[in-house]
């Protein structure tokens, strides 16, 4: 498999991932909040720290947006977690024959 196709894959699965988190009923709310505001800071114009600015401009969007993540991550029980990984790699493979 190509790194291309590899890396293609796993964003794919990603997305599905982070998706049937948002819309488990039993993901807590302060984690859909959290999810957003990742969301909404990454698409965002406005920032903490201008990206003009060389270099420390750019790293704070690479440090806020995974910690947001990483602190809804937190909150969601673990088996909703596995539950939702298992969704995400079952629908990437497909149908198995």
């Amino acid at each position: 498999m190509s790194v291309f196709k590899e890396t293609t894959t796993k964003i794919k699965r990603e997305f599905i991932y982070y998706k049937a988190l948002a819309a488990h009923k039993r993901t807590p709310r302060i984690s859909k909040v959290l999810m957003v505001c990742a969301l909404a800071y990454l698409a965002s114009p406005i920032d903490l720290i201008p990206d003009f600015i060389p270099v420390i401009g750019q790293l704070d969007d690479l440090v806020i947006v995974p910690l947001l993540v990483w602190l809804a991550l937190r909150f969601i029980p673990g088996d909703v977690r596995r539950e939702c990984a298992g969704t995400a790699a079952a629908r990437i493979q497909g149908p198995t024959p």
